[in-house]
């Protein structure tokens, strides 16, 4: 759209439709609709430029790294151990969009601002939000821009904590990185020593780093060891007869919800694979040492971060788009706070984990790019085990930004680089796709089979009842999500839903298994919650509904199960599905029942796992990658 002359914008960062008036109203979190036609979408403009938004936000993480403080770069700076820095392990670095640097998605918005309103003439901004950070960045951007800015401050109501939360969040990061180690380490004092001395004493020579969640319960209560994670590849390789360890980072969920009950589930696994398979946590390691050192480098990296911070600020100051203050907070965080402290024990467990470990000749772990999984490369690397591989587990989001780095990044010159597995596995062309698209080194990159849906290679979607239909039954099958918040959008919009769909509608709850669903939360809402394996649910189902982020939603996509996804405009479409034809996407109650019905009636049996995923159960890639060339 065209902007007259000495317009004024009112940017519009709340919930509802913007107020009228002699403005151009811009919807930070909305898209446009018939009542204002005028308006400008941000949301809409992203997604009209992701690739060049996408690429100039990686360039930005890497050009900070790069920054040159008194003739050093940041990176180097933050030297940690002998060639690795620290900023790797940083909020800043990981770009976990979708959980711990909540503020990223407003820089891709401004980036998209400002790319719009680059060639306009524009007299005034007035902003709404509650977000002073961001209200900071639009400041500069105005004054940058010889334009006027006024904030409109929107007051939001505090989120609910108890009174102890509420008195760590008031403190320093330093007193409440100090208050969380002794905390945590009390909380996981039942996994000390657990599995230890199979560990130090082990003949395997294959090593899977892993989450002590997702497993199954059947299999727990036998004291068997089996993961959705890794379906039957342990099986596998134990008739191969392949030794193998595993390491677990031990997570909460119904299957172990207590730091008690994981440590005698670990027991119950080396008793069972007592000289085949050898199980501990990272928690095992948690002695004396560790703590001290743990404790020297946090003090090293507080004396270092509190003499960074105000260069790294005013090297930012140059920009024409100083995005810097909405990152101070996760600057703090990360050198200061508790995810400091946490970076530091984790990096300083995998290192005691490692040494007393007898060389490894194969390691594995579910890539994320997380801060952790840098500690854990460094460690690898240090005590000089073989070759190991990064496997991300289910699908590469485009938005995902963990995933994706500035192709700079990918560049070796021995010292601070950008800490890498020797090989990285993706599960069928989609994930190949997203890693070749990202710039990531294609020689690094291997063929495996998807883990994670190997059942569906295996199972069959039950045909549609046609006596449900008549009745204009339709049986849903919600798919919820990690994270509690977008869990309860997504049950809360399908609350607003349910008047507009049939009153006999069958409503069935899979949630997370890190994040249970409350019916006492959702009253208005008949329901059955089950954590029964999703193939069976999805075959016993006429549409399945997810959350914005759930990779679940790839299951019903490749069973031919109808699949209507959240999409809310309050961030990235983080979706596994976007972009991919027939997945139907849903922002009010009315555009929600509207795609359940319509996908309810048309439902799809056609087969789309090759868009996907690589699915074999003899597993030939896997045993040529892990055991073939252990033998060689």
């Amino acid at each position: 759209m065209s902007v007259s002359k000495d317009c004024e914008l009112l940017v519009w960062d709340v919930e509802g439709a913007p107020p009228l008036g002699e403005w151009i109203p811009v919807l930070w979190q909305g898209f446009k609709s018939t009542a204002q036609p005028t308006a400008v979408s941000i949301p809409a403009l992203i997604e009209a430029n992701t690739d060049v938004l996408r690429k100039r936000y990686l360039a930005w993480i890497y050009d900070l790294g790069e920054t040159s403080i008194q003739g050093r770069r940041l990176v180097e700076r933050l030297e940690l151990r002998s060639g690795f820095s620290y900023w790797w392990m940083t909020l800043l670095a990981e770009k976990c969009n979708y959980a711990k640097s909540t503020q990223i998605d407003h820089a891709i918005r401004l980036m998209a601002f400002d790319m719009w309103a680059s060639n306009r003439s524009i007299n005034t901004v007035v902003l709404a939000t509650a977000n002073k950070p961001l209200a900071k960045c639009m400041r500069l951007w105005c004054a940058n821009s010889g334009v006027t800015f006024e904030w409109q401050r929107i007051v939001k109501p505090a989120a609910p904590h108890s009174w102890v939360k509420q008195i760590y969040k008031a403190l320093p990061h330093v007193l409440q990185a100090l208050a969380w180690m002794p905390r945590y380490l009390i909380n996981r004092w039942p996994l000390r020593g657990i599995g230890l001395k199979e560990w130090q004493q082990t003949d395997g020579r294959v090593i899977f780093f892993s989450y002590l969640f997702n497993l199954v319960p059947d299999a727990i209560k036998q004291g068997r060891y089996e993961s959705r994670y890794w379906a039957h590849l342990p099986e596998t390789l134990r008739r191969e007869a392949c030794k193998t360890n595993w390491l677990h980072l031990y997570a909460k969920d119904v299957a172990l919800p207590t730091v008690r009950e994981a440590a005698a589930t670990l027991r119950a696994f080396n008793k069972i694979g007592q000289g085949v398979q050898y199980h501990v946590t990272l928690d095992t390691f948690i002695n004396l040492g560790v703590v001290i050192r743990t404790l020297r480098d946090w003090i090293r990296l507080v004396w270092v971060g509190v003499h960074l911070r105000k260069e790294v600020a005013h090297a930012q100051e140059s920009s024409a788009l100083n995005l810097w203050p909405l990152f101070e907070e996760d600057w703090k965080q990360s050198m200061f706070g508790a995810v400091a402290m946490s970076n530091l024990l984790n990096l300083n467990l995998f290192e005691a984990a490692l040494k007393c470990l007898p060389k490894q000749q194969r390691g594995v772990y579910l890539q994320e790019n997380q801060g952790w999984e840098f500690g854990l490369i460094q460690s690898w690397q240090a005590a000089r085990h073989g070759h190991l591989i990064g496997t991300p587990h289910a699908s590469v989001r485009y938005w995902d930004l963990r995933y994706f780095f500035d192709p700079r990044s990918y560049r070796r010159t021995g010292r601070y680089d950008l800490p890498m597995p020797n090989q990285v596995t993706f599960n069928g062309p989609s994930m190949r796709d997203a890693y070749e698209n990202g710039g990531y080194p294609v020689d690094d990159l291997v063929e495996v089979e998807a883990l994670r849906y190997l059942y569906l290679g295996d199972s069959k979607v039950k045909a549609i009842s046609t006596q449900l239909l008549k009745k204009n039954a339709i049986r849903l099958l919600v798919l919820g999500d990690y994270l509690l918040s977008n869990t309860q959008r997504q049950m809360n919009l399908l609350l607003q839903a349910v008047p507009l769909l049939p009153a006999d509608t069958v409503i069935t709850i899979k949630p997370h298994p890190n994040c249970p669903v409350q019916p006492a939360d959702y009253p208005g809402l008949s329901m059955t919650i089950t954590m029964e394996p999703i193939a069976k649910l999805l075959a016993d189902c006429d549409v399945a509904y997810s959350s914005a982020v759930t990779s679940a939603a790839v299951d019903a996509y490749c069973s031919g199960v109808p699949i209507v996804s959240v999409l809310d405009p309050n961030t990235l479409n983080l979706s596994p599905l976007r972009g991919c034809a027939g997945a139907l996407f849903a922002s009010t109650e009315e555009e929600l029942a509207t795609a359940l019905l319509s996908a309810a009636l048309v439902r799809s049996l056609a087969s789309r796992q090759q868009e996907f995923f690589t699915l074999d159960l003899q597993l030939p890639r896997w045993r040529t990658l892990l055991v073939a060339r252990l033998l060689s």
